[in-house]
């Protein structure tokens, strides 16, 4: 479905990115892994078009989207939810909601059920301002609105960063649940040991090089790993 080759994008002259490649598949969860400032976060910005490669392409259902501007890539249903979750702190959780609809307007109904479905906690706060939500139900509101644009493929920046351990697990299993519904997940993640229990498929990513891939199983019981990036158990 999505095809990186090998990719390289700098800021200024910050080689954040070297010779990166990867796919994901059709239906599958992919878990990106990897330290703070590896350069997780640069992938998807690369994927979305915020963060043009000097090297490389990146290809969506055999499409050429390398260097497409946001809206564009929007536009082919690659939606993502970023890191620190940024929703509209003063507008209401429906409005947040129905902003992340503009590209399906006349769907946003149906949308808004469905993320209402998955979340039933903002149905419950949808006339509150987003800024009185708690950090999980700003990130429900994250996720929710970028369901709202019917992503094809939904790309999660560090959705578990700062929540409680309990929040933690309901936002995993709720992805879990997008995905059988039919979505593909591009999963970001410090939280290595629960990102890897849903995933199918997992990278690894050090100082901005793809070091290991394989099924995300095999890497889970992988003990070099594990004491790399599991804390050892």
């Amino acid at each position: 479905m999505l095809k990186l080759e090998k990719v390289d994008a700098y800021y200024g002259y910050i080689h954040a990115l070297k010779n990166v490649s990867l796919e994901i598949k059709e239906g599958n969860i992919v878990t990106l892994l990897g330290a703070n400032g590896a350069g997780k976060t640069s992938i998807l910005k690369v994927i979305s078009g915020l963060l043009k490669p000097q090297k490389g392409n990146v290809a969506f259902n055999g499409k050429d989207l390398t260097g497409q501007s946001p809206d564009k890539v929007v536009k082919q249903g690659i939606i993502q939810s970023p890191e620190g979750r940024q929703v509209f702190p003063e507008l209401t959780v429906k409005e947040n909601l129905q902003i992340g609809a503009y590209t399906q307007s006349r769907e946003a109904n149906q949308s808004l059920e469905k993320v209402f479905h998955y979340f039933p906690r903002l149905k419950e706060r949808e006339k509150q301002d987003a800024g009185t939500l708690s950090g999980g139900e700003q990130q429900m509101l994250a996720i929710g609105r970028a369901l709202m644009a019917k992503p094809k493929l939904l790309l999660l920046d560090e959705p578990s960063l700062g929540l409680a351990p309990l929040i933690v697990k309901d936002i995993f299993s709720i992805i879990k649940e997008i995905n059988g519904q039919g979505t593909t997940v591009f999963l970001v993640e410090q939280n290595a040991n629960q990102a890897l229990s849903i995933s199918h498929y997992a990278y690894i990513l050090e100082t901005g090089k793809v070091i290991h891939h394989g099924p995300a199983a095999e890497i889970k019981n992988d003990s070099k790993i594990k004491q790399a990036y599991l804390g050892g158990h």
